[in-house]
């Protein structure tokens, strides 16, 4: 893993997603396979494959600081091409750091991340009513994570990490995004653990070799999307859990 400290340029930037978006690092040591924030490497300069550098905004609270005060509140996600909980934030504690900003500016956030690192902050996240947390949980099968997603927790772990959150009231929900082969038995793990679930399909061009590689070429077709997008949402409708496909 390269790791390179940097002074960014800003950090409060606007999205597409939400109002805004704080991204604390750039590349991410969970290394999915599917990213689509793999674009950011032509902007880094890196030669290192995806998933095997990370650049640390050291200057990020420094930079939030001084931006939050400049700009009108808004939802902020945490983060758009990261995880905002990679293992390198236990040492480095900028996430921690900006959310204590954004949370005393009472600003609303979504935190998006795949890692039990977040329990760390349920004191932080727990002093805000406008404050959500959601974990990518793409597949039931750990097997099929351990293909997507090489260096991201367990599957498990994901979701006891909601229900922890979801039991201390904080508001959650689950991102099946993309929506890998296996996630059938989702709308019975995540019941009584998320406020609501997001589904999506596999978009992201990057991932397809793996699909190839293994013999899973049924499972990257439009209609087997749709139709087991369908089949899912019904299933978390059951469960009374709101449910939507991006696609």
């Amino acid at each position: 893993m390269v790791l390179r400290e940097i002074y960014a340029r800003s950090i409060l930037v606007k999205s597409q997603v939400f109002d805004y978006v704080v991204n604390p690092y750039i590349g991410c040591q969970h290394s999915c396979v599917y990213c689509y924030a793999r674009f950011m490497k032509r902007f880094t300069g890196h030669k290192e494959p995806w998933g095997e550098f990370v650049d640390v905004k050291i200057n990020a609270l420094a930079l939030l600081k001084r931006e939050i005060d400049k700009r009108p509140p808004g939802r902020v996600w945490v983060s758009g091409v990261c995880d905002p909980y990679q293992p390198l934030e236990s040492k480095y504690e900028l996430t921690r750091k900006c959310l204590e900003i954004l949370v005393a500016y009472g600003w609303p956030i979504t935190v998006q991340t795949k890692s039990p690192l977040v329990l760390r902050d349920i004191d932080l996240l727990r002093r805000s009513d406008k404050t959500e947390v959601g974990l990518s949980v793409t597949s039931a099968d750990d097997g099929i994570r351990k293909l997507f997603e090489p260096g991201a927790p367990s599957i498990k772990e994901r979701i006891e990490v909601l229900e922890e959150l979801h039991l201390v009231g904080i508001r959650t929900f689950a991102m099946i995004a993309p929506m890998l082969p296996g996630a059938d038995e989702l709308a019975d793990q995540l019941s009584g653990k998320v406020d609501y679930v997001l589904i999506d399909r596999m978009n992201y061009h990057y991932g397809d070799w793996v699909y190839k590689k293994y013999g899973l070429e049924h499972a990257i077709s439009y209609d087997f999307f749709l139709s087991k997008g369908k089949e899912l949402a019904s299933a978390f409708t059951k469960q009374g859990i709101e449910c939507r496909l991006l696609f």
